[in-house]
């Protein structure tokens, strides 16, 4: 498979072979931890992809060891600042709403979309896996939504995602507690579709994306749009209201606290202010 464009700093690598596009995350050193910059590299690879017509079917994978560990906890929390605390919510509450944006742009691709994930699969990364139509996992997949833990609201969605494929109360007992789940229990909850042994990820994944892609791909697109068109009532709604009440979070004592406890595998004992 040959690289659509030679950028070698990029984490997210695209590739397209047979109607197939692959996005690989390929971080591997740093777990393919998210950041900022991933979020602007995933909004201009879903606008490579939206308008070509070569490509019928979307695979999402990742290198290394993980499919994505979550925020990259060295980020300092001063990359967003502002003259008075109200200010800065405001430009985290702009911020998070761009992200949304981008990874909008990706989930609402007219192609469908095929994730597989191993390993690690927290915070940002399990709500980019949720963003995917279908979910494959090997049997040592991780899954976990750990942002309480380190001070800050669940922001990008993956919430709202849960809880519409497995409903609120296993959404909150996940996102409040912030316990980790192995992959059987993720796909007792319904999470993802097919568990797999590691070895055979990969080929299991792409078996199910050329079965998308061997299909009339206007009737694929039709078919996917009406049932996110169905599930995906309020989420518009939903997401603004998440932007807002997860910007406070950004300015409070807890959340520099929890990132350093966590970057240092040190116990916290939040105040709540």
């Amino acid at each position: 498979m040959e690289p659509v464009d030679a950028e070698p700093d990029w984490m997210l690598k695209l590739g397209i072979d047979d109607g197939i596009a692959t996005l690989t995350l390929d971080r591997p050193d740093k777990l393919n931890a998210w950041s900022w910059e991933a979020s602007r590299q995933l909004g201009k690879r879903a606008d490579q992809l939206r308008f070509d017509d070569s490509v019928r079917v979307v695979l999402l994978r990742a290198e290394g060891r993980a499919f994505c560990a979550g925020v990259d906890l060295g980020m300092p929390e001063d990359r967003v600042t502002g003259r008075s605390p109200a200010e800065k919510v405001r430009n985290y509450y702009e911020g998070i709403r761009w992200v949304h944006e981008r990874f909008h742009a990706f989930a609402d691709l007219p192609q469908p979309i095929v994730v597989a994930v191993h390993g690690y699969c927290l915070g940002f990364g399990f709500e980019l896996a949720l963003m995917a139509d279908i979910r494959v996992c090997a049997d040592d997949a991780v899954f976990a939504l750990p942002e309480a833990t380190v001070g800050v609201s669940v922001d990008a969605g993956g919430d709202l995602r849960l809880a519409r494929e497995v409903g609120a109360g296993w959404a909150k007992l996940l996102a409040l507690t912030g316990r980790r789940i192995d992959a059987a229990t993720a796909e007792r909850l319904g999470i993802v579709q097919q568990v797999v042994p590691r070895e055979s990820l990969d080929e299991t994944a792409y078996g199910v994306a050329r079965e998308i892609r061997d299909n009339a791909p206007l009737a694929v697109q039709s078919i996917k749009r009406t049932i996110n068109g169905f599930a995906d009532r309020g989420m518009a709604d939903a997401l603004r209201f998440e932007a807002m009440s997860a910007s406070v979070e950004f300015v409070s004592e807890d959340m520099p606290k929890g990132y350093a406890a966590k970057a240092a595998k040190q116990p916290v004992e939040f105040e709540g202010k």
